[in-house]
């Protein structure tokens, strides 16, 4: 089975779609694939599904959803008689496992790619690092489970990715800048920071990319306009390393090393 989670739910098993048009049966097929070959328990299912109101009916009504994935299942497989859909989608003891061969699922593919790029990264192999965080990244198409109706469980697991994918994000323009790609990375930058008007790694990689390619002038008001919104709307300042870079970048000095905006 090959399935994406980083943008829309799609599942096909030997070419044949097989996720629901129905809501709860596409929150249980994403919940299993995130947790792919790994059991989900019976319990974690329904508080998905129902949050605090489970009915009494809850158990049946599970077992009815599962039948119904596993009547999509079996239809894609019907050309292959050597695999039954019980042996894609399994019954366990408390819950259920999908079974997936490995490197089928995006979410997966994601991860190992992000912690590939960041071991380059922390190695000093900015190039390797910028090359397999942009192969990470480049597997998104949309927010994670955009079309899938999320309850706790699965609102969490969105949450989780969408930060892993913003600190992928920052990794690789970190690599970036050491590349001294500058002037490549402002047009990114300006619209990263205009999205997020409060996140300070971004503010600070726009700072280094415009004092080292289109004037330190510019830097200078990058530097305010977030200042600016912090004061406003949180009644903060910027951090000490903001603060030593704003200073940097005024006095004509050393910037700050690359590192502290690049990867934690």
């Amino acid at each position: 089975m090959d399935i994406t989670l980083l943008g829309p739910l799609t599942a096909y098993e030997d070419g044949v779609p097989v996720v629901p048009s129905a809501a709860k049966p596409r929150q249980i097929l994403a919940m299993l694939a995130l947790q792919a070959d790994h059991v989900v328990t019976v319990p974690a299912l329904m508080a998905e599904i129902w949050g605090e109101r489970i009915p009494r009916s809850a158990s049946t009504t599970l077992q009815t959803y599962i039948l119904q994935l596993r009547r999509k299942i079996g239809a894609a497989l019907a050309g292959n008689p050597a695999v039954d859909a019980k042996d894609v989608l399994v019954t366990r003891f408390g819950g259920y496992l999908l079974r997936v061969r490995p490197g089928r699922i995006d979410v997966q593919e994601f991860e190992q790619l992000v912690a590939a790029g960041r071991a380059a990264f922390h190695a000093t192999d900015h190039r390797t690092a910028s090359r397999l965080l942009s192969r990470a990244l480049a597997l998104w198409q949309g927010p994670a489970l955009v079309d899938v109706r999320a309850g706790s469980v699965l609102e969490l697991e969105a949450l989780r990715l969408e930060e892993s994918r913003m600190a992928a994000l920052e990794c690789r323009i970190g690599a970036d800048l050491y590349l001294g790609r500058h002037a490549e990375l402002v047009p990114e930058l300006l619209v990263l920071t205009a999205r997020h008007p409060m996140h300070e790694r971004f503010c600070a990689q726009l700072m280094l990319a415009l004092h080292r390619s289109s004037g330190s002038w510019r830097a200078l008001e990058a530097y305010q306009r977030l200042r600016g919104t912090l004061v406003t709307e949180l009644g903060l300042e910027p951090s000490p390393f903001l603060q030593q870079l704003h200073q940097a970048v005024l006095s004509g000095g050393t910037v700050p090393d690359l590192a502290a905006a690049g990867a934690d």
